[in-house]
């Protein structure tokens, strides 16, 4: 791979290869590389990784597999650039993301498609995707004007909270929101103050890659926002690098577990986000339409490869018949490529397949059948799943499966809904749908899962609220974005003044 070239096209002031599709039909990309000290680099291995559009299941472009050297040499531009970018006032640093802000919105076409393409969602999703990332750097533009504490604690003594950056930051971000999941992250670490190494995944690194290249324009300095691209070997390096102080992660259980502990070994702030298995408790009192039209929007949005997709519903009673007749008629009416797009590679449809064909065998009733379905010739492609007389014992009943699948587990009270929600090891996001407001202060209350909703699939809260789970869905320090966001990134100083002797002194005074 060579640098992208200085003469590469400019749009609203942003110097780069220019993404030029403007509909699914395959279109090769350029090679990216390393975002370094404000240069493009390969990785000293030179070692690569070809990323494919799932639609088409063709190569777009390659990415770099780095590994420790290349996260040593992003990490000591990111060290260098640390003193000069924490002296900056915050109201500077912000006006960079004032411009990041604007340079998304005038490319938010071009950015949505390269999403698309990269990942495979379909257009409007990966355009929501794109315009969420906006709003999540528009939170990070409003710390710089939130009021600072001080209090006046005695007579003549005050007391003054600061939040100060940690210094060399790292995220690392999973294939399901390449241009997102950064903007949780990234924003606020860099109007904290801190210099930040973003990791995406090597099978989706073009979000990134136009990161870095609108922050440049943007007027961000060199060395403030670096990119190393890899797998396994370049996660290793973040969490052992001894310069970094703090990890933000957001993937698989498994890999958050292990980010984490390899991460607090080494002394570092970790905050890892893992899987979840979301339940959605339907009461026989819901509203019909409501119910059965945002129960499988939540299943099979984005293909189903959401932390927070509904992947488990619990029906309630006999009467819920009528309500999953209707999503099934809802789910059969979903047309591949269109309103739907493919999983992310071959692996993911082998994986689900294994899950669909082992429930079945256990005895689950297949009521819509996903496999074997495609929306084009090519690709890797599932259709949308729903499994009925699912038990929480089945692997389809307890494990994140990642896909567009619904397992229909019955219950006959809701306090056996609840006991089978608050079973399973997870506790991402959870929610009910009725229309007894008691019924669902009773489950919201009891719920374990970080992130509830009320006649809501996918009840994301968006800032000022944080965003993270609970028990196997999360491990560390607090949550992702908003004003918790912004306190993982920094350490809180107390500053206690007192300047003048008081005549009633206290053992404070």
């Amino acid at each position: 791979m060579s640098p992208t070239p200085p003469t590469s096209p400019t749009v609203a002031g942003v110097t780069g290869p220019l993404f030029p599709a403007r509909s699914y039909e395959h279109t090769p990309y350029v090679d990216t590389m390393n975002w370094i000290g404000g240069e493009w680099q390969g990785a000293a291995s030179g070692a690569t990784f070809a990323v494919d559009n799932p639609r088409h299941g063709a190569t777009i472009g390659r990415c770099p597999d780095s590994g420790a050297e290349d996260v040593a040499a992003a990490v000591a531009a990111a060290k260098a650039a640390f003193p000069a970018w924490r002296a900056t006032p915050i109201k500077e640093r912000v006006q960079v993301l004032f411009r990041l802000k604007r340079i998304m919105e005038d490319n938010l076409e071009e950015l949505s498609w390269l999403v698309s393409h990269e990942n495979g969602k379909i257009f409007p999703e990966a355009r929501a995707e794109v315009e969420k990332g906006i709003e999540c750097i528009e939170y990070g533009i409003a710390v710089a004007n939130m009021p600072g504490q001080t209090m006046d604690v005695s007579r003549g003594v005050s007391c003054q909270v600061s939040y100060e950056p940690l210094g060399v930051v790292a995220g690392i971000v999973p294939f399901n929101f390449p241009t997102m999941v950064p903007l949780w992250m990234m924003p606020q670490a860099l109007v904290a103050g801190n210099c930040f190494v973003l990791k995406p995944s090597e099978k989706v690194p073009f979000g990134a890659f136009k990161l870095a290249h609108m922050l440049k324009a943007a007027g961000l300095p060199d060395g403030v926002f670096n990119v190393v691209n890899g797998g396994r070997a370049t996660v290793e390096g973040i969490c052992e690098h001894p310069d970094i102080k703090a990890i933000g992660f957001v993937g698989s259980t498994k890999i958050a577990k292990l980010v984490y502990e390899r991460g607090a070994a080494t002394g570092k702030r970790v905050l890892a986000l893992g899987g979840a298995k979301n339940h959605l408790v339907l009461l026989p009192d819901a509203d019909f339409d409501l119910a059965t039209s945002n129960i499988p929007a939540s299943a099979f949005g984005c293909a189903g490869q959401r932390c927070m997709a509904a992947s488990t519903l619990i029906a309630v009673g006999d009467d819920c018949q009528r309500y999953i007749d209707r999503m099934v008629e809802v789910t059969r009416t979903i047309q591949l490529g269109k309103d739907m797009g493919p999983v992310i590679d071959q692996a993911a449809v082998e994986r689900i397949t294994r899950y669909i064909d082992q429930a079945e065998a256990m005895g689950a009733k297949i009521l819509v059948d996903g496999r074997g379905k495609r929306g084009g010739e090519s690709g890797t492609w599932f259709g949308p799943t729903i499994l009925d007389h699912v038990t929480p014992e089945m692997p389809a009943g307890c494990e994140e499966i990642f896909g567009p699948t619904l397992s229909i587990i019955r219950a006959a009270t809701l306090d056996e809904a609840l006991h089978i929600e608050n079973k399973n090891p997870y506790g991402n996001a959870a929610a009910i749908f009725t229309s007894d407001g008691g019924a669902a202060r009773y489950a919201t209350e009891r719920f374990q899962a970080g992130m509830c909703g009320v006649n809501i699939g996918v009840p994301v809260p968006r800032e000022p609220f944080s965003f993270a789970g609970w028990n196997q869905s999360g491990f560390g320090h607090g949550d992702m974005t908003g004003w918790d966001g912004y306190r993982f990134w920094t350490r809180a100083r107390k500053v206690t003044t007192k300047w003048a002797k008081q005549s009633d002194q206290t053992w404070m005074g």
